[in-house]
């Protein structure tokens, strides 16, 4: 095959001239191939914009060649990289005639192609594949932002529905990850472009005032130059400067997120000092330099060449008072580290000569990205492994240090069980407290940049569902929810056992079906639900299973309406007290005696299930603490001034007209006694109801107690009972 056009001799030439310019080697007889063979097969299509369809495949490769070089393989994959999924040559055809790497390339970016549907379930997933396919070769993703940022630089011959849907997931998703690569310049170009489209009279009011003001910008870094140049060429340092361009997009959003005006957003002017040394001491050098000649201000320092970011970026941020008291951003960087922060893991490659070094730089670049999916199970809700990616591309970092002065990456917000699960999962699974800079302080606490955090410990501890609402990172959550699951399916299994036993000794038969019937006619969501029931001793089984007459299924309509007003009553009053302190182990409320708010109470220690707080009255805890009584332990509702318990009574009497206010008047009328809520039904010349009501102690309620007894025409008030 030959190209006889002079239009694809001129482009393949240009291809060739920026190959060998920005990469070291290359196989000019191999690309040469690859695009006689892209001009082959894409010859009977054409792009939107009517142009021949070859010239999108060379663009990209122009792109890589020129943006985000690598090597020659990835530039002849972005000239085959929609063949396989456009025309009628297969993977094998490329094997043959490329081999197995570029087919196994060309293979990742078309399955990751086009991969974005707009349904956040089928979502979760297509990111799952994405990752995975840039993990096995991370030319793959180099191939694929190549692609998109062509098709974003040609988006003006979509329709205005394609070009929206395009360019928000290229804001969300490409930039971002353009970003944690390193790929400085891709990001700023697809945020911009992005933002062109997404509202477009908000970027072309921005461009209009930044040509405005560009020759008053130039004049004042011209001036805030001047004295820096003269400095850097006394110390004999050879150096680009330039005023920083600040991206439409950035400027946009800072006026969004500190809700300022254009002008005071823009005035924040921005120079970059590039040094042609590989000595980064010459870089504090520089800095020494522009601080002597301007006022630094203090907390806008940031010294990423000690401690680079993630994707490897390194260069140093200061902010100095300039002429007029205006602030400039000054930045500090190598040309090495300048090529990094524009061309990202490409650059990176390139720079270094131990290419086993390389391999190794690259896994690391790619271990953040393998946290979100290598403990991901099935069972995962996939809207939670989207929201943890799109967390892990959007998230700044912390930088906090072990007792022993190891650094730790997070992302911002993170706490103290972030940083235990980034020790390991053993230390997260056990941690029970810890210090920050020497301090003890509450697992939920935000660390911060410079923390010195340590870990306390404890066989005994163990993750609490709580904990998913603060940690944040996936690896934290991921494991604190495997955990709780796999102690669910315990609780599940133990029930299980307890049902089988019983039907056992019942001597009852129960199918699947069988059982079903009976978890929906005891309100129950599913079976796991019921099992779990079971095992935490929330159902009578053995009332549970003998026949039952019509008068009884009222008394069990009564009694989850009991377990209901329990689980308010309960819920008002707050965590039980023991000795005197919040309860940091496991408790529950015993079923034989249902403690309410305001009863006194005793706590006995069991195996298994932590304490059970029973009533001091209870027959059965009377039992148990003669058998044991070193197992009785103080507890007492929260004793906070002013704390006011939720307390159900059962009114019965003649119904008579205005019975209902009476009652309620009686209530009120005493102490200024709350009525949290009444419901009252009548049959025939009777009524019944439930009252629940606002008391201080117990003394309180039996007291209210009398005084409703009072009132004309109810015979009986009695505290609402499951007994």
């Amino acid at each position: 095959m030959s190209i006889d056009n002079p239009r694809y001799q001129r482009m393949l030439n240009d291809l060739l001239r920026s190959s060998r310019k920005n990469l070291p080697a290359i196989n000019e007889d191999l690309i040469t191939k690859a695009f006689e063979f892209s001009i082959e097969a894409h010859k009977h299509d054409l792009r939107a914009s009517g142009e021949p369809y070859i010239t999108h495949p060379y663009e990209v490769a122009l792109i890589v060649a020129e943006e985000i070089p690598l090597d020659d393989i990835t530039i002849v994959c972005a000239l085959l990289h929609d063949v396989v999924e456009d025309t009628e040559f297969n993977l094998d055809v490329l094997a043959r005639e490329f081999g197995k790497e570029v087919a196994e390339i060309v293979n990742g970016v078309t399955k990751i192609s086009g991969i974005f549907t707009g349904q956040e379930i089928t979502k979760a997933e297509n990111y799952r594949k994405l990752l995975l396919s840039m993990v096995r070769d991370v030319r793959v993703i180099l191939v694929k932002f190549a692609d998109r940022l062509h098709n974003m630089r040609t988006l003006e011959f979509m329709n205005p529905d394609k070009q929206r849907r395009i360019a928000q997931e290229t804001l969300e998703i490409y930039a971002p990850f353009a970003h944690r690569f390193g790929l400085g310049r891709v990001k700023w170009e697809l945020e911009d472009l992005s933002f062109k489209y997404l509202n477009k009279e908000a970027f072309e009011d921005l461009v209009r005032k930044i040509k405005a003001k560009r020759k008053v910008r130039e004049g004042y870094i011209k001036k805030f130059t001047e004295p820096i140049l003269k400095k850097l060429d006394e110390y004999n340092l050879k150096y680009e400067i330039s005023g920083r361009p600040k991206h439409l997009y950035s400027i946009y959003r800072k006026m969004i997120r500190r809700n300022k005006p254009f002008e005071e957003i823009y005035d924040l002017f921005a120079v970059r000092i590039i040094l042609e040394t590989d000595n980064t001491n010459d870089c504090y050098t520089t800095l020494g330099i522009v601080n002597q000649i301007y006022l630094p201000v203090p907390d806008r320092f940031k010294d990423y060449i000690s401690i680079p970011k993630t994707n490897n970026y390194q260069s140093i941020h200061t902010t100095v008072v300039g002429p007029e008291g205006r602030l400039v951003e000054v930045q500090i960087r190598t040309r090495e580290m300048h090529e990094v922060a524009e061309k990202g893991v490409a650059a990176h490659w390139r720079y270094k000569e131990d290419k086993t070094a390389s391999e190794k730089d690259l896994e690391d670049w790619v271990n953040w990205i393998r946290d979100i999916f290598e403990n991901a199970s099935k069972d995962e809700a996939r809207k939670e492994l989207l929201e943890s990616f799109k967390l892990n591309l959007y998230q700044d970092e912390i930088y906090v240090f072990t007792p022993k002065g190891d650094l730790r990456r997070l992302p911002l917000d993170s706490t103290p069980v972030d940083f235990a699960f980034e020790i390991h999962s053993k230390v997260g699974y056990h941690c029970i407290g810890a210090k920050i800079n020497g301090r003890i302080v509450p697992l939920d606490t935000k660390l911060h940049s410079g923390d010195q955090v340590e870990i306390i410990t404890s066989k005994n501890q163990h993750p609490n569902k709580n904990w998913i609402k603060f940690v944040k990172t996936h690896k934290a959550k991921s494991a604190i929810r495997k955990w709780l699951n796999r102690e669910e399916e315990k609780i599940v299994d133990t029930g299980k056992d307890m049902w089988e036993k019983k039907i056992k000794k019942l001597k009852l038969s129960f199918d699947s079906q069988d059982i079903s019937k009976l978890v929906q006619s005891l309100k129950f969501e599913n079976n796991r639900d019921f099992f779990q029931a079971i095992a935490k001793g929330n159902i009578d089984l053995d009332q549970a299973l003998i026949p039952q007459k019509e008068n009884v299924v009222v008394e069990d309509k009564n009694e989850l309406e009991f377990e209901k007003f329990v689980d308010i009553a309960r819920k008002d009053a707050g965590d039980i007290l023991v000795d005197g302190s919040k309860a940091r182990i496991l408790y529950s409320y015993a079923k034989c005696c249902n403690p309410i708010p305001g009863d006194p109470v005793i706590g006995y220690v069991t195996v298994g299930e932590g304490i059970k707080v029973h009533r001091k009255t209870c027959h059965n805890l009377l039992n148990l603490a003669k058998s044991d009584s070193s197992k009785l332990i103080n507890v007492q509702w929260p004793q906070e001034e002013g704390n006011l318990f939720v307390a159900g009574l059962t009114v019965r009497g003649d119904d008579s007209p205005g019975i209902l206010n009476d009652i309620a008047h009686a209530i009120v009328s005493y102490k200024n006694t709350n009525i949290k809520s009444i419901n009252i039904s009548t049959n025939d010349s009777t009524f019944e109801g439930n009252v629940t009501v606002y008391v201080a102690n117990l003394e309180h309620l039996i007291s209210l107690i009398g005084r409703l007894k009072k009132v004309k025409g109810v015979y009986s008030v009695e505290r609402f009972e499951s007994n």
